[in-house]
């Protein structure tokens, strides 16, 4: 919501709105002129605007109610976006269930970085630029385009990039992965007039997609492009080398040598993040000796393994991982700390998510020495009877080797219990899409306080 609304005030409209609580997307965006409102009353709604309201939006709120009354048009936040798409040139659009975030980033950081003022609207602050949004006269449009709630149908773009597709959002998803599938028919039937889009065959729900498409012809004069690593496909990472604090693998297009590609992402997943990218803006006809050399100065995405803190040899992660095949590679990815003792601590998303993907979820947890659960976060769910993290972590106990825990309570007295346990050479990682980001924040809190009575 925030990246629609910097893009909107860069092109000029007014804009103002509301949120539960201030936050540094509040902050920005007033920053950039807008009126923000903490607290949702029908008093903040103008008597002559357009209403645009994200997914967690319910028709009790008061001012989706005032609109109402008003007769004022109301859209979700998908259909403004879709909006905004048509009115550019070239449209990437990144999608697929993991890797949207980074993919969508990653693009618009590099092109950003090689001067080449790319617009864009994405799901998370990307480094060094400090925004995850931008209007600019570039012909090139960024975004990454959310499967979540079925809204991917509305979008029209010229190159979509599919990371992978697995059952995820079972809330909304009820026949799981056949559900998504049929989801992505309809949305890639939009394409644009001789789109193209650049597909991961190395993932088994991105395979069936392409496999449904060679007995169902693509809408527009569109085609298929794929993406692997090793395999016989139009673009190929290959000899891979993984180092502690960086990656470096060739790509090959149609089999020949372009490059020989540096990241300091971690994890095989960001090599399939890094080819998809590179290998969209190749297609989309970009001077690669421009980007080339900025892939190895992207630190992630906020949120994605990221280094939130650290002290007396301990170091805190960040990870927005909720997703067993997310958690199973960050965790993976924590290999690359040699001699190092990994402590998971996962915050589950969702009781439904829990529910549905409780089996795939057991074997997410592999790579690590520790494993903290605390309660699920609800995200506005009533719990379901049996679904709980004391029995998630009753049969995740008799799953792994490592030893696993409850530790109940919100985030900061879990802190306040992980911390004692805590010793030097200590990798922490949060793992959830909840309020688990505060974990470091505490952390750091409790050391500060630790400091100040010398003990």
């Amino acid at each position: 919501m925030s990246g629609l609304a910097k893009y909107l005030l860069q092109k000029g409209f007014e804009v103002s709105g509301s949120d539960i609580n201030d936050s540094k997307y509040v902050q920005n965006v007033k920053k950039l002129g807008a009126k923000v409102f903490i607290g949702h009353d029908e008093s903040n709604v103008p008597d002559d605007c357009i209403i645009v309201a994200s997914t967690a939006i319910r028709e009790s709120n008061p001012e989706i109610q005032k609109a109402k009354r008003l007769g004022l048009p109301i859209y979700h936040r998908s259909d403004l976006l879709a909006e905004i798409s048509k009115n550019e040139e070239y449209f990437i659009g990144y999608s697929g269930t993991h890797g949207k975030t980074t993919t969508s980033g990653l693009c618009s950081y590099v092109m950003e970085k090689a001067g080449l003022k790319p617009s864009y609207i994405v799901g998370g602050i990307i480094p060094e630029i400090n925004a995850n949004a931008n209007a600019a006269l570039d012909k090139i449009f960024i975004a990454e385009l959310d499967e979540s709630d079925g809204t991917i149908v509305k979008y029209s773009a010229n190159l979509v990039v599919v990371n992978n597709l697995e059952p995820d959002h079972l809330d909304f998803y009820k026949n799981g992965l056949d559900s998504i599938l049929e989801t992505f028919e309809t949305f890639l039937s939009n394409i644009r007039e001789n789109g193209i889009i650049l597909a991961n065959t190395d993932n088994e729900g991105v395979k069936r997609l392409v496999k449904y498409y060679t007995e169902h012809k693509l809408a527009h004069n569109a085609k298929f492009m794929t993406y692997s690593i090793g395999g016989n496909t139009d673009y190929c990472a290959k000899n891979i080398t993984y180092a502690e604090d960086y990656t470096i693998f060739d790509i090959l297009y149609k089999g020949e040598l372009q490059t020989t590609l540096k990241i300091c992402l971690k994890g095989v997943h960001n090599v399939y993040n890094s080819l998809a990218v590179w290998a969209s803006l190749h297609i989309a006809g970009i001077d690669m000796e421009l980007v080339n050399e900025h892939f190895a100065t992207f630190s992630g995405m906020g949120r994605r393994f990221q280094k939130v803190g650290e002290f007396d040899g301990i170091s805190i992660y960040d990870d927005y991982a909720h997703h067993p095949t997310e958690i199973k590679a960050t965790l993976s990815s924590s290999k690359s700390f040699k001699n190092r003792n990994v402590i998971a601590v996962f915050q589950p998303h969702r009781y439904t998510r829990l529910q549905n993907l409780w089996n795939e979820f057991m074997g997410a947890f592999s790579d690590v020495d520790r494993v903290v659960v605390t309660d699920v976060y609800a995200a506005s769910e009533d719990p379901i009877e049996g679904v709980n993290s004391e029995a998630f972590t009753s049969e995740l106990k008799e799953k792994i080797d490592a030893p696993c825990e409850n530790i109940s309570g919100d985030i900061k007295e879990v802190a306040k219990k992980l911390f004692p346990t805590l010793k030097s050479g200590d990798i922490v990682i949060g793992l959830g899409a909840g309020t688990i980001t505060n974990l470091g924040k505490e952390l750091l809190a409790l050391n500060e306080e630790r400091i100040k009575v010398g003990n």
